[in-house]
């Protein structure tokens, strides 16, 4: 006897409709699962069968039957355990124990062996692939169902046991479908640095504001102590909440990596990452096999912070270049190709020196110039080139130590970078960005014009080699920020020449 109900799998951040058919006959004891299941789920027989048996069901272990699986398509490899509950329903309905309808229902579900359901990994992507393929109804862990829950037109059915889903499934019971109330997860985190409460740098402070108001990548170069990190750090506090479509977009990321909590299904604010030196390419951009988000996909619609910029591998430096141009990451593995986003904003900081104190009055450099040279060569005239901001960060004297910055506290920072993002969605309403770091040459050739004074400047620097093709756009993008923070329509010669500072890097 046959039967058929429908699963998923997920592919990169995304789900894939799979269909679960069993055919069952007399025989041989016999379970076999085909159409490129790993070894998690090769061992679905034993979780399934011990399962089947604690919900008060006859195993397959215990009968003269032959069960042969199939999970199709079958050119795609199935991991995990999240067919466990399909399985085990599709079993149970081609020996008739049960009797349901199928039609328009999709199944995801690890069994443990006393028939308890446990959480699974991605739940959102499953309910969007779900909503998406035409499924109406979603039935998975009672854990996933507050995050399934966000995507509406669709129900989803959180049950805790096999014997729940059937007893449902039977109409046995009655299970009110799961109803996440977004605005219970909207509010303002808690940031463990206020921009104000650092001493000093306003040039810094500034750089920041910027970063902030268009997402544009920033180094800040100085001695060590001088508060680079502590300022990165503070950079979350200024950041405009995300959107809902964003914060699904990110949430996505966070399910599938497991890196959600139960109490919060929802992410609501920018991520921050901020990787050791020591990680490896595939640590920070994504791979494995099979594939797996990285660092960079983590830190997609927020923060990617390097600290120790170059004591990166040169080799993982170098694969940034690609994401931080395009705004998503290929990844190549064998059988596998993935495009994951990773839309971000580098934050990096870095010491002008091995020993951190080369061009400090106060303090000898004990470095040889080879020592520096390789320092610096560590940091590629591409990648450099793909940095907006420069920043110097020295060291601060007392008279700023025992002052309070009040004007330039996160909050009043974040209401004006709140309402540069507010003239840079209405410039781009028609458009399919939202920011001015997003902007392609015909928009940047749109949006950003110039005087005649401003023009002359640009050739001053482009014409003595200061500034390369990709560096002359990128001024272009950044001085729209400045002049939108100074709520300027055009940008004007002040707005330019503030940016072209920030692209003076003689301390790297």
């Amino acid at each position: 006897m046959t039967s058929r109900v429908f699963s998923a799998a997920l592919v990169g951040l995304d789900a894939q409709t799979i269909e679960v058919e069993i055919d069952t006959s007399y025989g041989l004891r016999y379970f076999e699962i085909v159409g490129l299941p790993d070894k998690s789920v090769q061992e679905a027989r034993e979780r399934v069968g011990a399962a089947i048996e604690s919900s008060g069901f006859k195993s397959p272990h215990h009968k003269s039957v032959r069960v042969l699986v199939s999970l199709a398509p079958a050119d795609i490899k199935k991991e995990g355990s999240a067919y466990d509950l399909p399985i085990a329903l599709a079993f149970l309905l081609a020996e008739k124990n049960i009797s349901f309808d199928v039609k328009n229902k999709i199944f995801i579900g690890e069994l443990a062996l006393d028939g308890r359901l446990r959480p699974i990994k991605g739940a959102i992507s499953f309910a969007l692939s779900a909503k998406k393929n035409g499924f109406s109804e979603l039935i998975l862990p009672k854990q996933n169902a507050r995050e399934a829950g966000l995507v509406k037109e669709i129900r989803v059915i959180g049950v805790e046991t096999l014997k729940e889903a059937i007893d449902y499934l039977e109409r046995n019971i009655t299970i009110e479908p799961q109803q996440t109330k977004i605005d219970d997860f909207i509010g303002s985190p808690e940031y463990s640095v206020d921009l104000g409460h650092i001493k000093g740098q306003e040039t810094a402070k500034r750089a920041l504001e910027i970063s902030a108001a268009g997402a544009h990548n920033l180094l800040m170069v100085g001695p060590p102590g001088t508060g680079k990190t502590l300022l990165a750090k503070a950079l979350p506090s200024i950041l405009p909440s995300l959107s809902f479509e964003e914060s699904l977009d990110v949430t996505k990321i966070y399910s599938v990596a497991g890196l959600l909590e139960e109490n919060m299904p929802l992410i609501n604010f920018r991520p921050f990452r901020a990787p050791h030196h020591s990680s490896s390419e595939a640590a920070l951009i994504g791979g494995g096999n099979p594939p797996r988000p990285g660092e960079i996909t983590l830190a997609h619609r927020g923060i990617l912070f390097l600290d120790e910029f170059p004591e990166f591998h040169r080799d993982v430096l170098e694969s940034l270049r690609q994401p931080i141009e395009e705004g998503s990451i290929n990844i190549l593995r064998a059988k596998h190709f993935l495009k994951l986003p990773a839309r971000f904003t580098l934050v990096a900081a870095s010491n002008p020196c091995p020993c951190g104190h080369k061009g400090d009055p106060d303090k000898r450099c004990e470095c040889t110039s080879s020592q520096i040279n390789k320092y610096k060569r560590k940091l590629s005239g591409p990648l450099m080139d793909r940095i907006d901001i420069f920043i110097p960060v020295p060291a601060v004297k007392y008279e700023k130590l025992v002052s309070l910055d009040e004007e330039n506290s996160s909050f009043n920072v974040r209401k004006r970078v709140e309402k540069a993002r507010k003239i840079q969605e209405e410039r781009f309403k028609d458009e399919k960005i939202s920011i001015n770091s997003e902007m392609e040459i015909s928009q940047i050739k749109k949006y950003c014009q110039v005087d005649m004074a401003s023009k002359n400047l640009l050739r001053k620097y482009v014409d003595s080699g200061k500034l390369s093709a990709r560096g002359y756009f990128r001024v272009l993008k950044t001085a729209r920020t400045v002049a939108d923070l100074d709520d300027s329509k055009n940008i004007l010669y002040q707005h330019l020449s503030e940016t072209l500072t920030y692209r003076i890097r003689d301390e790297i």
